[in-house]
């Protein structure tokens, strides 16, 4: 399933919600015609354009769909799969995919709509699928060298179009509605009649204008987390951002007493948080903070969080990004993890001590300068916390 924030449909219902989709999905391929071999072909012939029309509309309601949930963070995209591109064995799998169409007359998807309601052709195709995946297979290792030919990553397209996904967006719809003009013309000419289905003309020019307008609606809704992560950049937008601070005294007194509430980010990088730790801690970066591995961080009833971070500058920034998400109850360390060890780890008595309430402050210092070095021993003894991330997983047509 979708990578939802929050994580609305657990593991255990993935697999019931999937069969309840894929039987609506094959209930609405069966209705539009998918289960005849005609429909396939007649796109390859030009008398029959519904499967383009029907998968670039499917294609575009979850472009736009994908753009809103991820802006409002309802969908984690660092955890939607993106298939790595191998240009060699793509070349070659799609002419023998299409090759496939044409001859067969079915997609893998349809065959199997068209099965299930007793097709013998597309048992045959299945068949045929079977026998294509068991040859390729068996001889995976004679193929391997070529089909991991041309490795060029896991591009985006706007990416590769240097574009920005929103300007990609409309792009994509503008294609998709002349390619409906254009293939309609096609199919009045080759059927030398025009299609009762859209009539009256009008009527589908003002659909086509609005599907384009609601298509501009991608650039109301930029990449959520690029977008929150370059505005905790803004100086300007920086000083005008109070977050809540946590004293290097307090920080000092919750770890002392082994405060079950207090959960501390670590923003440090990796190395230096393997060789210095706290309980209850665990290391995340900026873009951490998102979708569900922050959401389930960020999730404990009651908890205490706090940011900490060389210095005060970056907790600010990732405090403010926790803030724009919704996090509540966190707070930054005062002076950032070097304040701290100034001011606790490293303590060094003054010679005055004067006010009474200097003093018992120093005294508190004092005796952590001591345990804290003894409590970060003893977590360290432990062994590094392992991080725990959501996996992409695998997927496709």
């Amino acid at each position: 399933m979708a990578p939802l924030v929050p994580d609305i449909i657990g593991n255990e219902l993935n697999l019931f919600v999937a069969l309840l989709i894929g039987i609506a999905f094959g209930f609405i391929l069966e209705q539009a015609g998918f289960s005849t071999s005609k429909k396939l072909v007649g796109m390859f012939y030009g008398y029959d354009f519904t499967v383009l029309r029907v998968f670039f509309t499917a294609g575009l309601t979850a472009m736009i769909g994908v753009i809103a949930f991820g802006h409002f963070g309802l969908l984690d995209l660092n955890l939607i799969y993106i298939n790595p591109f191998y240009i060699w064995s793509a070349i070659a799998g799609g002419l023998i995919m299409g090759l496939g169409f044409v001859v067969g007359g079915f997609c893998p998807g349809t065959s199997v709509c068209a099965a299930a309601i007793g097709k013998v052709d597309a048992m045959i195709f299945i068949a045929g699928s079977f026998i294509g995946v068991f040859i390729f297979a068996e001889g995976y290792p004679f193929f391997e060298d070529f089909y991991k030919s041309g490795f060029v990553g896991y591009p985006h397209i706007f990416e590769t179009l240097g574009m920005s996904q929103a300007a990609f967006a409309v792009l994509l719809t503008i294609i998709a509605v002349a390619a409906f003009f254009i293939t309609t013309l096609i199919e009045s000419k080759v059927n030398g009649k025009t299609n009762p289905e859209f009539m009256p003309a009008k009527l589908y020019y003002g659909i086509a204008m609005v599907v384009i307008i609601i298509s501009f609606s991608a650039f109301l809704m930029p990449e959520r987390q690029s977008d929150i992560i370059n505005r905790s950049s803004d100086q300007t937008i920086m000083k005008s951002f109070q977050p809540e601070y946590m004293t290097a005294d307090e920080f000092a007194f919750r770890l002392i007493d082994a405060d079950k509430n207090l959960r501390i980010i670590d923003l440090r990088s990796p190395e230096e948080y393997k060789e210095m730790n706290f309980p209850n801690s665990i290391n995340m970066t900026k873009k951490d903070l998102f979708g569900k591995n922050g959401n389930t961080v960020f999730s404990k009833k009651n908890a205490v969080y706090v940011l900490i971070a060389d210095n005060e500058e970056i907790e600010k920034q990732s405090a403010y990004i926790a803030s724009e998400i919704g996090y509540e109850n966190v707070f930054i360390l005062s002076g950032g993890i070097n304040g701290f060890k100034e001011s606790i780890i490293n303590f060094q008595k003054p010679e005055n001590t004067g006010s009474r309430q200097e003093a018992d402050v120093n005294r508190f210092r004092e005796k952590a300068s001591i345990l804290i070095p003894e409590i970060i021993k003893a977590n360290k003894d432990k062994g590094t916390p392992k991080k725990k991330e959501s996996k992409r997983v695998l997927g496709g047509c």
